[in-house]
């Protein structure tokens, strides 16, 4: 049913596929075309869906316009050592409305999460987030939100939904089924106090730029993640000039393509998108070619999880009690399959925040505890509990 909300991939990057190797991504994906109709999702992993909706992408006119760019530089990368089976299911056109294409793609990601496969969204501007948190209502649980940005884009309470207010729309809108938002690589200068200080009264995440430079600190915090999004303007203009909201500053490409991989490898991550892509304004389709690579990082990740989140049970991994000084213990977890951490938080109730009773650490955190120093995370969760 949800190919009636889509249209098929453009024919001239059909063609061009052909012309590829074998062992290329083109080769390799059950592709939706006019000629074999729409894929069958028996035992797809992954699938690639284009969001062409732009309209309330702000200062960025031009946003979800040939999204073909992207697909013919991915479809010409050479599949890794993966097992994970991908389908392209071609482009969300653009509603009557704007949120004619919310629905669409909220219907969709709903149709996809039921059906254990991750959609990796091409967008469109990044106010599609909005509607990929909306699909999550039909788990009637909680999510975790990361996204990669130099803004945090929550705007103010009188705005209407668009790519720089739609935090705002996701943490007020019920149902709020938000438990955490994680911003990285924000550039102080783009936000105001009033919003870096309401991020930390609510127990967010926020790590500047020169901090998520080390993007090793972002493992864990895409480790416990649901839905990530990624703004093109979080990359400099150098390296992706196809937005019109890049700065001088911003992540490298070698950088980002190792958070986007990040992503894939949480067991956790059950949607992935890329947004604010305007073609119109890109030289020699090096964002296009930059996007192509991210997603293919993104793939690279999710086809070496380790799968040791959640864990069943406890006799394969390390156990480690740190006793705090207040006499409050905190449980620490290493896994004997992939020696990543996490720490535990002692639930009171059975309640909606079960599945959160875990939250991905470093060593370094449990290092912190061993020297009596809470760690920042599992503050942060217990508070929200």
């Amino acid at each position: 049913m949800i190919a009636d909300f889509l249209s098929p991939v453009k024919e001239t990057v059909l063609a061009h596929t052909v012309l590829q190797l074998p062992q290329c991504l083109g080769k390799k994906i059950a592709i939706y075309s006019k000629k074999n109709g729409f894929p069958d999702l028996q035992g797809v992993k992954i699938a690639i869906l284009g969001v062409k909706e732009g309209r309330n992408g702000l200062d960025n006119t031009g946003c979800g316009e040939n999204l073909h760019f992207i697909r013919k530089h991915l479809y010409q990368l050479f599949q890794g050592n993966w097992h994970t089976k991908i389908a392209d299911l071609g482009n969300v056109e653009k509603g009557n409305t704007v949120k004619d294409t919310y629905f669409a793609v909220q219907e969709i990601i709903s149709y996809l999460l039921k059906s254990n496969i991750i959609p990796v969204i091409i967008g469109g501007s990044q106010d599609i987030t909005y509607a990929n948190y909306r699909a999550y209502d039909v788990l009637e649980q909680t999510v975790n939100l990361v996204s990669v940005d130099s803004r945090f884009d929550i705007g103010s309470v009188d705005d209407e939904l668009n790519s720089h207010s739609f935090l705002s729309k996701i943490i007020m809108c019920k149902p709020n089924n938000l438990f955490n938002y994680a911003n990285i690589g924000y550039q102080t200068y783009f936000n105001a106090q009033e919003e870096i200080d309401l991020l930390d009264k609510m127990f967010f995440d926020a790590y500047r730029l020169g901090e998520a430079k080390n993007t090793e600190i972002t493992e864990p915090v895409m480790r416990d993640a649901d839905i990530v999004s990624f703004d093109i303007g979080s990359i400099r203009q150098s390296e992706a000039p196809a937005n019109n909201n890049a700065s001088p500053n911003g992540f490298y490409g070698e950088q980002i393509c190792a958070i986007a991989r990040y992503a894939g490898i949480s067991d956790k991550v059950t949607s992935f998108g890329v947004y604010e892509y305007n073609s119109r304004l890109d030289v020699n389709h090096q964002t296009a070619h930059l996007i192509a690579q991210i997603i293919w990082y993104f793939i690279e990740g999710v086809n070496f999880r380790a799968k040791d989140y959640p864990f069943s049970t406890k006799n394969k991994y390390q156990k480690f009690t740190v006793l705090l000084d207040n006499d409050d213990p905190i449980n620490f977890y290493k896994s004997d399959k992939s020696g990543r951490w996490w720490m535990e938080i002692n639930l009171i109730t059975n309640n909606k925040y079960k599945r959160h009773a875990l939250i991905p650490c470093t060593y370094q955190d449990y290092q912190d505890a061993i020297a009596q120093k809470i760690p920042d995370r599992w503050y942060k969760a217990m508070k929200k509990i």
